[in-house]
């Protein structure tokens, strides 16, 4: 457990998914990238799926950051990404300090690419059928133009959404979208980070304040070994954005002593990093 007043901060590994190891680092050539992945015989690296889960007891507030990828495949679809969902991490992890999902208040949809976000909703008929929100007591945070974005995606990312991911939400009352590219903090002790290097309008809480703040950094940098500023994934719709992203990113952790949680490192949930903003390092990982 990490602190970040007010907030008690946990990294939840909600399961594993393997995507081509060539995608996930872009330019970089597999002779370097294999010695940082878990590489299979397919070319697929192994990447947790991690929802950040943030407790802020004094104002009875319980925050999920993304959701993993769900439950909602067919054994086919599951194979062609190997993916591993536990359904009860996230109510192990509530439980775990005494809370359960129905006081879950807010869920953060950083975007809404399936393996961050699949776990948003689940069939409750049969497969293929009707699908029912996940935490249906709690307000959903997406940034609008991501929610247009994702509702109308472009040919080269259209297989990264799932409406049936996220179309109960369209339909609920509980859909909150976050306006403009600088947004009002959402509630006391959080505000918002959005980039579009990624995807358009990816939302990235920032949880705390004063000496200890804590960034949801999302696909900016999805794992440790992307902390270099060169390693970008090719599912990067805008890769230089994404670069100038990062920068921004590390020059606040310098500046400010902000601190990292990952989605997907298989190992790590957050560090602090060290070094200068052309060559972090990690400086030591987080409690989380």
């Amino acid at each position: 457990m990490l602190e970040a007043d007010p907030f008690e901060l946990y990294s939840v590994v909600t399961g594993s998914i393997r995507l081509d190891g060539g995608a996930m680092f872009g330019v970089v050539p597999k002779v370097l990238w294999e010695k940082v992945a878990d590489v299979d015989g397919l070319n697929r690296i192994l990447l947790a799926t991690r929802t950040l889960l943030a407790v802020d007891r004094s104002h009875r507030r319980v925050v999920l950051v993304d959701t993993g990828c769900g439950i909602k495949w067919t054994p086919d679809q599951a194979e062609r990404f190997s993916v591993q969902y536990d359904p009860d991490a996230i109510p192990n992890a509530l439980a775990a300090v005494g809370l359960g999902v129905e006081d879950v208040t807010d869920v953060v949809v950083s975007h809404l690419h399936f393996d961050h976000n699949g776990g948003l909703t689940y069939w409750y008929d049969e497969p293929d059928g009707p699908t029912r929100l996940s935490y249906p007591q709690a307000r959903h945070w997406i940034h609008r133009g991501h929610w247009e974005h994702a509702n109308r995606p472009h040919l080269r990312d259209r297989a990264s959404f799932r409406k049936e991911d996220f179309a109960a939400l369209a339909d609920s009352d509980l859909l909150h979208l976050v306006e403009r590219e600088d947004p009002d903090p959402p509630f006391e002790g959080v505000e918002w980070f959005v980039s579009s290097g990624h995807t358009p309008f990816q939302l990235h809480p920032v949880f705390g304040g004063g000496s200890s703040r804590l960034l949801f950094v999302g696909d900016i940098v999805p794992t440790v070994a992307h902390l270099r500023l060169a390693w970008i994934m090719a599912y990067d719709l805008r890769p230089l954005a994404t670069v100038a992203e990062k920068e921004a990113v590390f020059r606040r952790c310098f500046e400010e002593g902000l601190l990292l949680a990952f989605p997907h490192d298989p190992k790590v949930g957050g560090v602090a990093i060290d070094g200068t903003v052309e060559r972090p390092i990690v400086a030591r990982t987080l409690p989380l």
